[in-house]
């Protein structure tokens, strides 16, 4: 039952315009804001941890600002995986950085996009993949019964999805070789015993190190991409800013700092829209108290 009334949601939502999903999803993230729950202090544990210098003024106005847009990524799932992309196509635009990703891989090596959890993510490998073949990482959602529906969403654009085991990694190495385009989260915790810990907004947060990896092995450029929300329902703007190449060539622990704090500087662009909702520490370093 529980099921059936997402899909109906997501079905509802894509039903009607963008401006209309992104209207509700401000009326939803207003309430959150007012209403006490688990979404909201997950949201307020991570901004007053990441930015102790804001005023308490001003990270309320963050936190507020942030659950709009986190309702918004729910609102506007439904035209995201059910409109064909016939019609999503218009509402995107290229920003920052689209030519260089050209250049690049006119070089032959593929290319490495690294999309953290900012903005409308799901945008991100839609897009790239109408432009150039693309292999992503998939991870089922947790709710099994909606992995047909995300899968069939982010596939419709001919990017192939991969799963996180040795599979899945191999496929990555042979699209660079093919000069394709492969595309990861970086910002998820790996678990206990899997990734490294690395300093992000001035804590250390354990980190994966697949990207870093693929980048030092295969000598492919690193793009870290975000697809900006922008205002009432207009679309997105695409944006790309090509890595430094120390990330290719520094050991993996410089590596995987590098990422991150370059991961940081997307977020400083549009702090409301990244997921502070995700237990981002919830992996602590030994004899360091839990976060959430």
């Amino acid at each position: 039952m529980r099921i059936f009334i997402i899909r109906l949601i997501l079905k509802f939502f894509s039903l009607g315009s963008l401006s209309f999903a992104h209207g509700t999803g401000t009326i939803l993230g207003k309430l959150l804001y007012k209403l006490p729950n688990s979404l909201k202090d997950t949201v307020s544990a991570n901004i007053n941890y990441c930015f102790p210098e804001l005023s308490h003024t001003q990270k309320q106005k963050l936190i507020h600002a942030n659950l709009i847009e986190t309702a918004k990524n729910v609102t506007e799932a439904g035209p995201l995986w059910f409109w064909p992309m016939e019609k999503l196509t218009p509402y995107i635009s290229e920003g920052h950085g689209y030519d260089d990703l050209k250049i690049a891989l006119g070089r032959g090596k593929g290319a490495i996009i690294v999309a953290p959890h900012l903005g409308a993510w799901e945008i991100v490998g839609l897009h790239c993949a109408t432009l150039y073949p693309m292999t992503s990482l998939y991870r089922p959602p947790k709710l099994k019964a909606l992995n047909n529906v995300v899968k069939k969403g982010r596939e419709k654009s001919t990017a192939q999805l991969v799963p996180t085991d040795n599979r899945g990694i191999r496929a990555l190495f042979t699209a660079l070789r093919r000069n394709e385009l492969i595309g990861i989260l970086p910002d998820q915790d790996p678990g206990k015993n899997n990734g490294i810990f690395s300093p992000f907004f001035g804590h250390q947060a354990n980190t994966m190190t697949l990207v870093s990896k693929l980048a030092i092995k295969t000598q492919a450029p690193v793009f870290y991409c975000f697809a900006e929300r922008r205002r009432h329902g207009q679309g997105y703007k695409m944006h790309y800013y090509k890595a430094e190449f120390a990330i290719n060539d520094a050991p993996l622990n410089q590596s995987v700092a590098l990422m991150n704090k370059e991961v940081e500087k997307l977020i400083l662009q549009k702090p409301s829209q990244y997921q502070w909702s995700y237990k981002r520490f919830k992996t602590r370093p030994d004899n360091e108290p839990a976060m959430y």
